[in-house]
């Protein structure tokens, strides 16, 4: 009976189409099969042998065209309610990268990365990763919406996607003696797919190689060329899918216990149990209905300690909360005009995205707690709406509009944004937008604007950057790191490719100029308050190790506003301060060095290293200073269960004039991460917080003691220590997204003397417990 099987399985093998991708064959119409199988990793079952077959990878990155180094098989075919993936990938013995992690943590391993444009628009796509153990990341991958920038300038090749949102599917994979097999079942419920009797789907499949370094793609893409998406495969002939009833709803409870000093001891203050929940309705296929009430904030990971470069710019976090992570991708916007943590703790929210023809539609109303309100007794609404037109193949038109309403006070930020793609490489970014607030009784309106030119060339691109913000713009519903300012940003990038089995496989090397002026000034014609030239060069070597080093030439201008509160005390005959105005000088030239380092992954670890060194502005007290940067990361996986991450940051500041430390800010960070299963892991953070400030003083002038001015009053900027340590503990059951079990215990603690652990005195500490249930009806 066995062989009889077998030989049945040969005979239907024989007639398996089969596209390879190579060849440009990549038009598949896979089989549609009334069966449902197990997802257990093993092809097997009969329906395996009648599916189309994907081959012919080549390679991506980090150079494309070349055949890849290691075969990759992909079976496809579809049931009434969902599609189904069969990867089977070789690799010699003990190449395979693969642990047990939790979800969207497997950046470290081998993986596959399903890319589905259900709309087949070549502008957006679903993402579903698996390692080959079956552990899955997914998100979204709307293109033309990332910031290019950083200190190793642009780069080719495909856009990262958003792993925010999570979806519901199945994958179960194995090791096998010549590399791996893994299953994928991704039902039509957790899809957006248009109402079509008979439907055409993009189709990206990349494969990601740690022991290389290298990506392979089933299409044979181009890294230069202004969109990754647009160059899919295509799944056609798609019919009779049954997506049935798409509700889903999920009760959430958390609970939590907060522990601070008092009279006598320790107290907690536990108060009730919130209930909230979440409800997910798919109206028709391709548009949802999302509704919350109380919506937790997910406190599973604290915001990790990140240093401020230039006290100018504000630091971002990202969103956390499920329910705004659903779609979020829907909400991009250029100059990230939308940021939903803006909405701080909303009673309820309700939430409409799809696509409608060639209209993506994103609509979003909260109302927000009493007290985050200006006067603690309203409830601020949010209204944000975003809104976009595909024209042509790769290009879109949009509308942006946001309103938070705080009794009589408002903001309204009201824009339109276009990205033109054309020859392949070429691209355009537009964007225009109007703020209106009214504050205390006066209204102020201003603009915000920018255009962007991109050639995204194989060999040599270009990026040529300007943005301006007015002082007064406002966006009480987003994100800007900086107003007030016009930056002009000007890149050339030329990237040359190594031979076959060489000792590099590219070299990349930038210019950037780059100037920032004052808004006014730009407006009127003055000279640039900043101004940048940095020369950066990239090696992607063999076996995946990768070198960059920056060469950084800057002039900061002295910046009245950040200074308006800073005095200079002169002590008198009779002990008494008169203050007089500080002057800073007018401009700081800086010379400063980048180097970074990324190891290959290798069996069992992996490690980073930035360091940034060199003459530079210390914006404690506006003078030159000597100063660094630190970043070092290592990840070891001494098993298939046991997850180690450590992190160092250091920042300091030293006075050119004697020497002297101005400031110093060390942040190491040690995480460790047990997976019991798929489903089950325990985790263990500690973050180390050690900030040291001297007395400040005139060091570029007069070297008089500086004061900050309060109202009518005077404060000196003495000098600090504060050191901080911080125990996070967490157990996670997550089966699917939307089922969990959060139980945690952090706890903040002070040390007398930076990284001593001697006596430590608890500050503050806390309990929390989550529950939530997915209902898939």
């Amino acid at each position: 009976m066995l062989m009889l099987a077998l030989g049945l399985l040969s005979l239907l093998a024989a007639d398996q189409p089969v596209h390879r991708g190579v060849d440009g064959n990549i038009k598949v119409t896979p089989p549609r099969i009334e069966a449902e199988i197990a997802i257990d990793g093993v092809l097997s079952e009969p329906a395996w042998a009648q599916a189309s077959m994907l081959t012919g990878f080549s390679q991506y990155a980090p150079a494309d065209g070349r055949p890849a180094a290691q075969e990759t098989s992909v079976l496809v075919w579809y049931s009434p309610s969902a599609i189904y993936f069969g990867i089977r990938g070789q690799a010699p013995a003990g190449a395979v990268r693969a642990t047990l992690s939790s979800r969207d943590r497997i950046d470290t391993d081998d993986q596959i990365q399903i890319y589905l444009s259900t709309f087949n628009d070549g502008r957006q796509a679903m993402m579903f990763a698996v390692n080959p153990l079956g552990v899955q990341a997914d998100g979204a991958l709307v293109e033309g919406t990332r910031t290019v920038g950083g200190f190793g300038g642009m780069q080719t090749g495909r856009e990262s996607a958003d792993l925010s949102p999570d979806f519901v599917y199945q994958s179960k994979g194995r090791l096998t003696d010549d590399g791996f097999e893994i299953e994928v079942r991704i039902p039509f419920k957790s899809l957006r797919s248009p109402s079509a009797d008979v439907q055409d789907w993009g189709l990206h499949i990349v494969r990601i190689v740690k022991s290389t370094g290298h990506e392979d793609s089933w299409v044979a893409a181009r890294r230069g060329a202004s969109s990754f998406l647009a160059q899919a495969g295509t799944l056609s002939g798609l019919t009779g899918l049954r997506r049935g009833l798409v509700l889903d709803l999920t009760p959430v409870v958390t609970a939590r216990a907060e522990g601070s000093p008092a009279d006598e001891g320790w107290s907690y203050d536990a108060g009730r149990p919130e209930f909230g929940g979440n409800l997910r309705w798919g109206v028709t296929p391709n548009v949802t209905l999302n509704g919350t009430v109380n919506p937790d904030f997910a406190e599973v990971e604290a915001d990790a300690g990140q240093f401020v470069f230039d006290p100018r710019q504000a630091l971002y976090f990202p969103e956390k909360r499920p329910f705004f992570l659903d779609g979020i991708e829907q909400f991009a916007s250029p100059n990230q005009l939308i940021y939903t943590r803006r909405i701080v703790a909303p009673l309820g929210a309700v939430k409409l995205n799809g696509k409608v023809g060639g209209n993506t539609l994103a609509l979003l109303s909260a109302v927000d707690d009493r007290g985050v309100s200006a006067s603690g007794s309203r409830r601020p609404l949010f209204n944000i709406a975003r809104i976009q037109r595909d024209v042509g193949g790769e290009s879109r038109l949009g509308v942006v509009y946001t309103d938070k309403v705080d009794g009589a006070d408002s903001n309204r930020v009201f824009g339109v944004d276009a990205r033109l793609a054309f020859k392949s490489i070429y691209s355009v970014q537009l964007q225009s937008a109007f703020s209106r607030t009214a504050l205390a009784g006066s209204t102020l309106t201003a603009p915000l604007w920018q255009g962007e030119f991109i050639r995204n060339g194989r060999t040599f691109g270009v990026r040529y950057l300007l943005n301006g913000i007015d002082e007064d713009f406002r966006a009480s519903a987003g994100f800007l790191s900086r107003v007030g300012i016009t930056r002009g940003h000007l890149e050339h990038r030329v990237t040359t490719y190594g031979p076959k089995g060489g000792w590099f496989e590219t070299w990349n090397n930038s210019v950037i100029l780059e100037g920032v002026w004052q808004y006014d000034d730009f407006v009127h014609g003055r000279g640039a308050q900043d101004r940048k030239l940095h020369l950066s060069t990239t090696l992607a070597m063999r076996k995946g190790w990768r070198l960059r080093s920056t060469l950084m030439f800057e002039s900061f201008g002295y910046d009245e506003e950040l200074y308006e509160d800073y005095r200079l005390g002169q002590q008198q005959s009779d002990l008494s301060w008169l203050y007089l105005p500080f002057v800073g000088t007018p401009r700081l030239p800086n010379v400063d060095v980048e180097l970074t380092v990324n190891t290959p992954q290798f069996k069992t670890l992996s490690a980073n290293a930035f360091v940034l060194f060199g003459k530079d502005e210390n914006f404690y007290e506006w003078s030159s200073a000597r100063v660094g940067f630190v970043q070092g990361g290592v990840d070891w996986r001494p098993t298939e269960q046991v997850r180690v991450n450590g992190g160092y940051q250091l920042q300091y500041y030293y006075r050119r004039t004697d020497g002297s430390l101005v400031g110093r800010r060390q942040i190491p960070r040690l995480k460790l991460e047990y997976q019991l299963t798929r489903a089950i892991f325990l985790r263990f953070i500690g973050e180390y917080d050690s900030n040291f400030q001297d007395d400040l003083r005139d060091d570029s002038r007069t070297d008089l003691p500086i004061f900050y001015q309060v109202g009518d009053t005077y404060v000196r900027a003495l000098g600090y220590e504060r050191n901080r340590f911080r125990a996070d503990w967490l157990f996670s059951y997550q089966p699917v997204p939307g089922t969990v079990l959060f139980a945690g215990y952090g706890s903040t603690l002070d040390d007398e003397q930076a990284l001593r652990f001697r006596r430590l005195s608890r500050l503050r500490d806390g309990f929390f417990l989550k529950f939530s249930y997915l209902i898939r009806m």
